[in-house]
C-alpha cells in the first residue's frame, strides 16, 4: 500500500476550524458553478488535503479522549496519547 504524500505545511499548520472553514467554502465556490474548469481542479485537490488534514485532526483528538481514564476512587485523568 502505497504512504499518502505529506500535507504541505501551510494546511499543516491549520487549526481543524480554519481547515474546515476553507474546506467549507471551497464546497461552495465549486457548488456555485462559477469557476473555470483549471481552477475547479485545483480547488477540488485543496479541497482534498483540506478534508485528509481534518479527518487527521479528528482522529488525533479521538485518541485522546480514548485516553482518558476513570481512577476507582472515581477521579478522571488522562495519559498523553502516542500519536507516532
Amino acid at each position: 500500500m502505497a504512504k499518502e504524500p505529506t500535507l504541505p505545511k501551510e494546511i499543516a499548520a491549520l487549526s481543524f476550524e480554519d481547515a474546515l472553514r476553507e474546506l467549507e467554502g471551497i464546497v461552495q465556490q465549486l457548488e456555485r458553478g462559477q469557476v473555470k474548469l483549471d481552477e475547479a481542479i485545483s480547488a477540488y485537490e485543496r479541497g482534498a488535503l483540506l478534508k485528509r488534514h481534518c479527518e487527521q485532526k479528528l482522529a488525533e483528538a479521538k485518541m485522546k479522549v480514548e485516553k482518558i481514564v476513570f481512577a476507582a476512587d472515581g477521579s478522571v485523568s488522562s495519559q498523553p496519547a502516542e500519536l507516532g
